[in-house]
């Protein structure tokens, strides 16, 4: 008898509670529906690695980053706008798209060693490349000259700018009474040597030649090695080397190690999907004279805008 009342008062007590928990839950839905929460704001999603800084698509324009020594500074050419300004003129009228160039770094004598220290140690460069979606760049011709003028004898200009040679007699600007023949470095202060005559050709010892070509090449994959480690999504035009003195015979030779040096930085470039090399020899040897400036080393205007052209066809 004991156990049936206590079982019964087990069962009234069960079924309280259940009676009690089903009115809270009714309670709690209808004030719920009476008086609804205010909506809590959408959490941001969170930005995959490197979002902050991936250019946009070149679908939306162009934002470009240019570096590199005179050429890309623009030096010789009148207007002033080199073939950085040039470039993006056109790729805003072949697109139809944005171009906006966004920093022009280029440092008139600079060699690829001393970029490849700035791109390592600079921040502003690191970030000024870091958000472009084009990088141009013009290095290695300071470096190749100052070679080849110690492998034969001329002088080697402030910053291993060669010297101005005149290709008929003497060089525009020498004292009178100078004989024909005579360089003058790019400084106003250079003093003037004379460059080997018809009898006494240039001759290049291959050996060195080879040597100093490879520590100038080693310097240029420095550069391309720390561009891909700044930004691998942007496009990386280079833009390959011409000899300025293919119209003088003795230095014409040049252009044998011009070819060596555009064919080995070619292969390093491509070692990189987005990079690519932008050949000018051919520019310069068709139509030396109409491309120079009167520096007879940097591109004038004209020179500029017929490799503005080239990048332009290439990134078509």
């Amino acid at each position: 008898m004991m156990q049936t009342k206590a079982l019964w008062r087990t069962i009234g007590f069960t079924s309280l509670a259940a009676t009690l928990l089903l009115l809270f839950g009714f309670g709690y839905a209808v004030n719920e529906l009476l008086n609804p929460p205010a909506p809590r704001p959408a959490a941001d999603p969170e930005p995959s690695p490197g979002t902050g800084s991936r250019p946009p698509s070149v679908r939306e324009g162009y934002r470009i980053v240019a570096i590199g020594d005179s050429l890309t500074q623009g030096i010789g050419d009148a207007s002033g706008e080199g073939y950085v300004k040039r470039t993006a003129s056109l790729l805003q009228k072949k697109t139809g798209k944005p171009v906006e160039i966004l920093n022009n770094l280029g440092v008139s004598g600079l060699r690829a060693d001393e970029l490849a220290e700035r791109l390592a140690e600079d921040d502003a460069y690191t970030m000024a490349l870091s958000r472009a979606n084009l990088i141009l760049f013009t290095i290695g011709g300071n470096d190749l000259f100052q070679f080849a003028q110690t492998e034969s004898g001329l002088a080697v200009a402030d910053k291993g700018f060669p010297a101005e040679a005149s290709r008929q007699g003497a060089a525009p600007g020498t004292p009178p009474g100078t004989p024909p023949g005579t360089l003058r470095g790019a400084a106003p202060d250079q003093a003037a040597v004379t460059a080997p005559g018809p009898a006494s050709r240039v001759a290049l010892d291959p050996r060195q030649s080879k040597q100093r070509l490879g520590e100038g090449l080693e310097r240029l994959e420095r550069v391309i090695d720390r561009l891909h480690e700044i930004n691998p999504e942007a496009s990386v035009v280079y833009v390959g080397l011409y000899n300025p003195f293919y119209d003088i015979p003795e230095l014409r030779t040049g252009s044998l190690v011009v070819q060596d040096w555009n064919r080995e930085a070619y292969g390093m470039l491509q070692r990189y999907p987005n990079m690519t090399l932008v050949p000018t020899a051919d520019l310069f040897e068709t139509a030396i004279s109409r491309h120079l400036s009167q520096d007879r080393f940097h591109p004038n205007g004209d020179g500029y805008a017929a490799i503005a052209e080239r990048i332009a066809q290439t990134l078509e």
